[in-house]
C-alpha cells in the first residue's frame, strides 16, 4: 500500500495537475471570451488598435528600410577582401589651414613593401585628376574614376578582367598607352561589347583598350565599374611634373590573422620613415573593409535605435488609448462581472480575463502593423531609384511584437485590477 506521505505517491500529484489544468483552461476560455468581445466590438476594437497599428508599422517599415542599406552594405564590403589593407595620405586641419599637403610617395611604397612581412600582393594606386577625369570615345564623352596601377591591383582589389587581359609588368616598365575599362564605361561611350583595339582618349591622350573589367555593381551608391586602370608608370607620365604625386598603397595579406599586427607596424615604420615627432598626429590613415563596415554599421545601428525610440512614443500613445477603453469595457460589463462572480468566480479569473483582452487587443494590432510596415518598407526601398530591397530582421519582429504585448500587459493591467476588485453585490446592482 502506497504511503500517502511519500514524496512519490501519485496521489499527492494530483492537486498540482488539476491546478496546471484549470489555469490552461481558464487561459484558453479568457482567449475565447477576449476574441469574442473584440469580434463584438470590431470597428471600436479596430479603432482602439490603431495607435498600435501605426506604431508597430511605423517601426518595422524604418527598421526594414535601414536593415536592408546595412545588409546591402554588409553584402558589397565582403566583396573587397577581408585581408585587403589601404594607405593613404591625411592632412590634419592645423596643417590644411597652413596650406601644406599631406602625400604618398614611391619611399612610403618601398618601406612597406621591403620591411613589412606577411604581404601577399602589394600596388601603388595614382589617381587622375582627384580620381575623375573626362573620358571620349568619337562624340561620346564621359567621366570616370581614371586610376594607374600594377598588374598585382586585380589581386588586391579582386578587379580582374572577363575579356582580353589585365595591364601587365611589361605595359609598366614600357609605360603602354593602354587601359582596360569597366563596363559603365563601355556603356557611356556606346563602345562595341568587345571594346578591345579601340581607342579613347584619357586627359587629350589616347589610349588603346586591351580589356573590359568584370562587372562588380555599386558600393554605397557609387558604381565600382565606372573606372579606367592604366599602368602606374603610363598615369605617372600623364600626370607630368607640374605636381608631386601623391599615391594611395593597396596591400593584401597572406594571413588575415596578423591584420592588427601588420596595423601597427606599418603605422610605426612610416612615422619613423615620414619624421612625425611622438606628439604630431598621424599624416596618413590605414584603412580595412572591417573598419569601414563597422563604423558604417555603427552609425546605421545608433540611427536605428533612436529612430525607433522616437516611433515608439505613438505606440505608448496606442497604449492609452488601450486603457481607455478598457475602463469603458469594465464600466459597461460591470453586471456581466457580478453575475460571474456570484456563481464563483475568483478576483484572479476575472483579472485574467480583461488582462488577456488587452493583451489580445495588442497583439493583433501588433500582427496587423507589422504587415503593413513591411510593405510600407518594401514599397518605400521599390520607389527610391537605385535603393536596396527592404530587410526586416527577426529580431525586429520580435521586439515590435513583444513590445505591443508589452503594453498591452502595463496598460490593461490596471482596468483588469478594477474590475478584479468589484464587489459582486454592487456590481449586480449597477444599472
Amino acid at each position: 500500500m502506497n504511503d500517502p506521505n511519500s514524496i512519490s505517491n501519485p496521489l499527492r500529484k494530483r492537486p498540482a495537475k488539476r491546478r496546471g489544468f484549470m489555469l490552461l483552461f481558464a487561459i484558453s476560455e479568457g482567449v475565447r471570451g477576449a476574441l469574442s468581445s473584440i469580434r463584438a466590438h470590431a470597428f471600436r476594437s479596430f479603432l482602439t488598435t490603431l495607435g498600435i497599428i501605426i506604431g508597430v508599422a511605423s517601426v518595422i517599415a524604418m527598421v526594414s528600410i535601414i536593415q536592408g542599406l546595412s545588409y546591402t552594405i554588409d553584402q558589397q564590403f565582403q566583396g573587397l577582401g577581408s585581408n585587403s589593407v589601404t594607405v593613404q595620405a591625411y592632412t590634419p586641419f592645423a596643417q590644411q589651414i597652413q596650406g601644406r599637403r599631406s602625400t604618398l610617395t614611391q619611399d612610403d611604397l618601398d618601406v612597406i613593401r621591403y620591411r613589412v612581412d606577411g604581404i601577399a600582393s602589394i600596388t601603388p594606386i595614382l589617381n587622375l585628376q582627384n580620381g575623375f577625369s573626362q573620358v571620349r570615345y568619337g562624340a561620346q564623352t564621359t567621366v570616370a574614376q581614371v586610376l594607374g596601377t600594377t598588374y598585382t591591383y586585380q589581386d588586391v582589389a579582386q578587379y580582374y578582367s572577363q575579356l582580353g587581359r589585365f595591364i601587365s609588368d611589361s605595359d609598366n616598365q614600357t609605360r603602354r598607352r593602354v587601359a582596360i575599362i569597366g563596363e559603365d564605361v563601355r556603356e557611356d561611350l556606346a563602345l562595341p561589347e568587345d571594346p578591345r583595339g579601340e581607342f579613347i582618349q584619357v586627359n587629350g591622350e589616347w589610349i588603346r583598350v586591351i580589356g573590359l573589367l568584370e562587372p562588380k555593381g555599386e558600393i554605397l551608391g557609387q558604381s565600382q565599374d565606372n573606372r579606367v586602370i592604366m599602368p602606374f608608370s603610363t598615369m605617372v607620365s600623364l600626370v607630368g611634373n607640374r605636381s608631386r604625386p601623391n599615391i594611395a598603397i593597396q596591400l593584401a595579406l597572406a594571413d588575415v590573422e596578423t591584420l592588427p599586427v601588420t596595423r601597427e607596424i606599418i603605422r610605426r615604420l612610416l612615422r619613423s620613415s615620414r619624421n612625425l615627432a611622438p606628439d604630431e598626429e598621424d599624416d596618413f590613415r590605414i584603412q580595412t573593409p572591417e573598419q569601414l563596415t563597422a563604423t558604417l554599421d555603427t552609425i546605421i545601428s545608433t540611427a536605428t535605435v533612436v529612430m525607433a525610440g522616437v516611433v515608439s512614443i505613438s505606440l505608448l500613445v496606442g497604449g492609452i488609448g488601450i486603457m481607455n477603453i478598457m475602463l469603458v469595457s469594465v464600466t459597461e460589463r460591470t453586471r456581466e462581472i457580478g453575475i460571474c462572480k456570484a456563481i464563483g468566480a475568483k478576483r484572479h479569473h476575472i483579472l485574467l480575463q480583461f488582462l488577456l483582452e488587452a493583451l489580445m487587443l495588442c497583439f493583433l494590432g501588433g500582427v496587423i502593423g507589422l504587415a503593413i510596415g513591411y510593405g510600407v518598407g518594401a514599397a518605400a526601398a521599390a520607389i527610391i531609384p537605385g535603393f536596396p530591397d527592404a530587410h526586416t530582421p527577426a529580431w525586429a519582429i520580435a521586439l515590435a511584437l513583444g513590445f505591443s504585448l508589452l503594453v498591452g500587459l502595463v496598460f490593461g493591467i490596471l482596468p483588469a485590477a478594477k474590475a478584479a476588485k468589484l464587489d459582486p453585490i454592487t456590481a449586480l446592482r449597477y444599472e
